[in-house]
């Protein structure tokens, strides 16, 4: 509890010192950017607890992310004055952050029962089955929400009051990243470094598979809820389209870019991928005027992991983890080599 407190105070102290001083000289545009990467982050890094350190491959994360989403924005959508009635006494931005606190919470709760719901009878599968069976699980979601009429249906679920906001969005990454570093750094995470490796080995040791996998199942699949909730009071629209089988792909090539057991890799990827689409945007005006229809990020996407399979087939830092140490140690290096020369 200490490793984790101490870090997320300063943490917040930073966050909201680059909120109130440096963000409102940022363009609109590139804030828009990184809460995009900010959201992209709590998925690839939740993602990776279940894909990366278990060793199993799950398709349908997008489906966690739009349960936690729906979950959330349903309850302020039709209940944001009661819950503001019922704290009038506090000023508006501590009102607007405890109820954006409480129905993120409600979010990744629902989010977790559903990776539950999914994680007992599943997670016995291995291998394509068990991918066939979460995006199974992903396109279900989707399709019980188009015929739920009081979320919007197909139409998507409009006004939604806009509570997310920087500091709020940076704390969760910061706190979604330091739980899941602590937890697979744990003697759970080493249980499940060892299912990965060698399921029936583990087995064969007293672990008890099963149970391990479905808790790095529902805890993937609480923080996919919390990022849906932030997404979702963010956007102030959501809809079925935008948690589909590709969104679940592109958390999917995050992780895999980054390095599979490698939480500080599904970080970079996941800035990094978020970025790359803004650095698309000439190719994508050239291709409206030669009257070709796509997004060119779809091809970019596929050719990113070919390189990546031939290259490095366990990702840009396979299972390791950047450190300020590390990062020492290689510009020692790179000096002492520079003497040398």
């Amino acid at each position: 509890m200490k490793s984790l407190l101490l870090p997320t105070l300063i943490a917040a102290g930073g966050i909201y010192l680059i909120e109130r001083f440096c963000l409102p000289s940022v363009n609109p545009y590139y804030v828009t950017v990184m809460y995009a990467a900010g959201f992209n982050i709590i998925m690839a890094v939740s993602l990776n607890v279940i894909n990366g350190f278990t060793g199993h491959f799950s398709l349908g994360h997008a489906g966690f992310m739009a349960v936690g989403a729906y979950a959330s924005a349903g309850i302020t959508c039709k209940h944001i004055e009661a819950l503001r009635g019922a704290l009038i006494f506090c000023p508006e931005p501590v009102a607007n952050s405890l109820i954006l606190l409480s129905v993120l919470l409600v979010g990744g709760v629902c989010a977790a029962m559903a990776g539950l719901i999914v994680g007992l009878p599943t997670l016995r599968l291995k291998g394509d089955y068990l991918a066939i069976a979460t995006l199974g699980f992903g396109e279900i979601i989707r399709i019980i929400i188009n015929n739920i009429g009081s979320l919007g249906g197909g139409r998507g679920l409009p006004n939604i009051p806009p509570l997310t906001n920087f500091f709020w969005t940076f704390l969760c990454v910061v706190v979604t990243i330091l739980t899941l570093r602590n937890y697979t750094r744990s003697s759970h995470g080493k249980a499940l470094l060892a299912i990965r490796e060698d399921e029936l080995a583990a087995e064969m040791v007293g672990i008890n598979t099963t149970r391990y996998k479905v808790v790095a199942f529902v805890m993937g699949a609480f923080f996919a809820g919390i990022a849906g909730g932030l997404f979702a009071h963010y956007n102030n629209f959501i809809s079925p389209n935008g948690f589909d089988f590709i969104q679940s792909v592109i958390f999917v090539v995050m992780v895999v870019l980054g390095g599979m057991g490698s939480i500080t890799g599904s970080v970079l990827a996941a800035v990094f991928l978020t970025a790359l689409p803004q650095f698309l945007s000439p190719l994508t005006r050239l291709m409206e005027t030669w009257h070709l229809a796509g997004d060119p990020k779809n091809v970019i996407y596929p050719l990113l992991l070919i390189v990546m399979m031939l290259t490095r087939p366990k990702g840009l830092l396979a299972d390791k983890e950047l450190s300020w140490a590390g990062v020492q140690s290689v510009f020692l290096r790179l000096r002492r080599g520079h003497a040398a020369s």
